[in-house]
């Protein structure tokens, strides 16, 4: 038995898959989140269960929160204020009143080392740090002299100590400091979360998500907590891309709805190694991750109206206490749920998570009271919010895709999330996108795709190789061979497949692009022009290039693979529940492969609910997934 949990901010996902059967539920998230897990599959552990797989948004949480470690860093002297300088770029150009983050070190704990170690160990000490951040200017190139001073710190102190050379070992001083900081800064907590879940358990193997769409043990994922800070997400875009392969479709674009957020990704050709140049709530993270999007628009959006008299709707969330008005647990502030609940495209009788029942008439007493200070009654409030709040998502999808220079209408739209299946349509055809997929397991769908990821183990090294250097092959191969070790120590077994990624530019640029590594020159270079042309529209002929880092994954076999999933074992046809306007609604675990319906409509099933716009064609796919075709 595998169990996959995925928490998100309003429910906590569980999937079981027994080798034969799988099933899944919502429950509640709750402010422990550890005890949330614990209580969602209770029932379910026993000593059957071989595999517990988890994406949390702990480390996430404690970024946004401000719940990180009492954190000092140790760093060359002269440089301990280089993580409040940063780089030059601004978080929004023309906007003076937009400032970064405040950085998550105070300058009375930050230490510059000079070679002399007793007295930068004293100083930590005597800071009363709960994690320290040790990263040297130069430890990309020479990490032992810092491998040596992050062990004599830890041997006194007795708090966690991350190192650059082991968080982010690649050169960009900023970038590598920021990590590790960042890293030092969510440890406690993070750790501690992960413990209490596995105290808690049973199961022989725990693995956790990570940002890259890899699984990692709760006792490697312990010392990387800022590998975790997409963790969620990403199990949803692994998810969505599996599907997309399984139905012929290169091109993916994600577009997970819940209840707090959604996150959408456009992944081309399979999940390969995530870009390591990510930022997580305004503060440098340069970790392998995937590139997810996340705004703050879910089915838990508060609406509200600004001081021009506007409707806004997120990224204040109701969460799931008190939730939605339509919860019925005390939510007085109109959401997007309620919205879709008073213009019947969540059928009345539907639980919310299948066990939250819908209260219709709290939620139009809800937009009501916002129509009141708008000058509209509720059903206009309803369909501007879902106007507003498609508008906010259309965005991101875009910035996905069209701001990358990709063409939407070339991808498929993968929709799941609580909430996704009721806006995926008409954000379809926003994009041009001319077909939309819908999984079966919809609504848990993120917490399905950690049980379709592989285990993983990543390395990462600066080479800094001028071009027709002799060192290419050796250099590649020995942080192949890092990778493969690192995937040993971590899995206890050898890897399965490799993917090593050489980042390259030509001489004198700035910034190097991403591309399939090649042992010998020729090679990389038709591979850097390759995607040089395709990125900006030219190549330098003749201009010599540089290999600046090289990184490689090594993945493991998944848990199960999508042709593991039961077929649909339906066979009769059904007829529609009709509601009060006559809108058909249709059952999902009613639905026979083949099946075929137009639009309007909605699908139902215990946890989501999928609106069919007119001229929308559906069809039911042999392992449940809804194809829905645009037109």
């Amino acid at each position: 038995m595998t169990v996959g949990v995925d928490v998100g901010g309003t429910f906590t996902d569980v999937v079981v898959f027994d080798g034969v059967s799988i099933r899944g539920w919502k429950a509640l998230t709750t402010s422990d989140q550890a005890a949330g897990v614990i209580a969602a599959i209770s029932g379910v552990e026993s000593d059957s269960a071989t595999m517990f797989l988890h994406g949390t948004t702990a480390g996430t949480n404690a970024l946004l929160e401000g719940r990180g470690a009492r954190t000092a860093l140790v760093t060359s002297r002269g440089f301990e204020d280089l993580i409040e300088i940063g780089r030059q770029a601004r978080p929004s150009l023309y906007d003076v009143f937009v400032d970064r983050p405040p950085p998550l070190v105070d300058r009375s704990r930050r230490f510059g080392y000079d070679g002399d170690l007793a007295d930068i160990v004293e100083s930590v000490v005597s800071s009363g740090a709960e994690a320290v951040a040790v990263a040297l200017i130069r430890s990309f190139d020479h990490p032992e002299e810092e491998m040596a001073l992050a062990a004599a710190i830890g041997e006194r102190i007795g708090a966690p100590v991350s190192s650059g050379a082991q968080v982010s070992p690649a050169f960009r001083e900023y970038e590598r400091v920021a990590t590790t900081v960042l890293n030092a800064f969510l440890t406690p907590e993070v750790s501690g979360y992960l413990k209490r879940l596995e105290g808690a358990t049973t199961v022989r193997r725990r693995l956790v998500m990570t940002s890259s769409g890899g699984l990692l043990p709760f006792e490697s994922a312990i010392s990387y907590a800022g590998r975790l800070v997409l963790s969620g997400p990403a199990a949803g875009v692994v998810a969505a891309t599996e599907l997309g392969l399984a139905k012929g479709h290169q091109s993916v674009i994600s577009f997970d709805m819940g209840g707090t957020s959604t996150d959408v990704c456009r992944i081309t050709g399979g999940v390969t190694a995530g870009s390591p140049r990510r930022a997580g709530a305004g503060w440098v993270n340069r970790v392998p991750a995937l590139p997810v999007r996340t705004i703050g628009a879910g089915g838990g959006s508060i609406a509200w109206i600004d001081q021009g008299g506007a409707l806004r709707v997120g990224p204040r969330s109701a969460g799931s206490s008190p939730g939605p008005a339509a919860y019925g647990m005390g939510g007085d502030q109109a959401t997007v749920t309620d919205a879709n609940v008073a213009l019947g495209r969540i059928p009345a009788g539907l639980a919310m998570g299948g066990s939250v029942p819908l209260d219709p008439v709290a939620a139009t007493g809800a937009l009501s009271r916002l129509g009141a200070d708008l000058g509209m009654e509720a059903p206009s409030v309803a369909a501007g919010i879902l106007e507003v709040v498609d508008t906010h998502m259309e965005r991101a999808l875009r910035a996905v895709s069209v701001e990358e220079g990709v063409d939407p209408r070339d991808s498929v739209l993968v929709a799941f999330g609580g909430a996704g299946g009721l806006h995926a349509s008409r954000l379809a055809r926003r994009l041009g996108a001319p077909r939309t997929l819908v999984p079966p397991l919809s609504g848990v769908f993120s917490a399905l795709g950690l049980l379709l990821a592989r285990p993983r183990s990543d390395a990462l090294r600066t080479v800094m190789l001028g071009e027709g250097s002799p060192g290419l092959p050796a250099a590649a191969w020995s942080i192949e061979t890092e990778a493969r070790d690192a995937f040993r120590r971590d899995h206890g077994v050898e890897g399965r497949n490799l993917v090593s990624i050489g980042e390259v530019r030509y001489a004198g640029q700035a910034h190097e692009l991403a591309v399939p590594m090649i042992h010998e020159w020729d090679g990389l270079r038709r591979n850097f022009e390759s995607e040089h042309n395709s990125r900006f529209g030219f190549v330098r002929d003749g201009e010599p290039i540089e290999l600046v880092n090289v990184r490689a994954e090594v993945t493991g076999q998944p848990p199960i693979g999508w042709g593991d999933l039961p077929a649909v074992n339906v066979t009769d046809v059904p007829a529609p529940v009709l509601d009060e306007a006559g809108l058909p609604i249709w059952n999902r675990s009613l639905l026979p492969a083949g099946f075929e319906s137009s639009g309007p409509g909605v699908v139902i099933e215990d946890d989501s609910a999928v609106w069919l716009e007119p001229g929308d064609t559906l069809t039911v796919h042999s392992d449940g997934t809804l194809d829905i075709a645009h037109r």
